[in-house]
């Protein structure tokens, strides 16, 4: 089911955080549903932004998706295959479903993190890079007659 066929922005602040009262001090942002993935053509179950506050975790748990989850903020303990280990902002973990995780706030200050739900199945074509085609300069990116930035986000 595909349906978009002009990209669409969602700005940073039209997307609100919200608590994960499940567990502590988690808030997240939905950057992509998974009606958004459908859109796009994409088997995505959702992608999100999360903060966790000083003091916070996302407690132990685990789901029928695969997760990876990337840290862009701020240092944190993560429950790796049992143990408990220390990363810090620029590191990904990649989490099997039905593999039990856990993240814990392991700094002074709020940490964030993007974490992307992908579903698994047995069948699948093999995945592979993405290709990139260069269009002409001139070629615009927005409605006819607008050009890249007029929108005040820069395409």
């Amino acid at each position: 089911m595909r349906s978009l066929t002009a990209t669409f922005v969602k700005t940073g602040d039209s997307i609100e955080w919200t608590l994960i009262p499940e567990h502590v001090g988690l808030y997240h942002r939905e950057i992509l549903s998974a009606a958004e993935a459908d859109s796009l053509g994409v088997r995505v179950s959702a992608v999100l932004w999360e903060r966790i506050e000083v003091g916070g975790a996302v407690l132990p748990h685990y789901h029928d998706v695969a997760e990876v989850i990337h840290i862009t903020k701020g240092r944190v303990r993560l429950l790796c295959n049992g143990e408990w280990k220390t990363y810090r902002a620029g590191d990904t973990f990649h989490v099997p479903a039905g593999v039990v995780h856990s993240v814990r706030n392991d700094d002074i200050a709020p940490t964030e993190q993007i974490s992307i739900f992908l579903p698994v199945s047995g069948e699948h074509p093999p995945n592979r890079f993405f290709q990139t085609i260069k269009v002409s300069d001139e070629v615009s990116c927005g409605p006819k007659g607008q050009t890249e930035g007029e929108d005040g986000h820069g395409g």
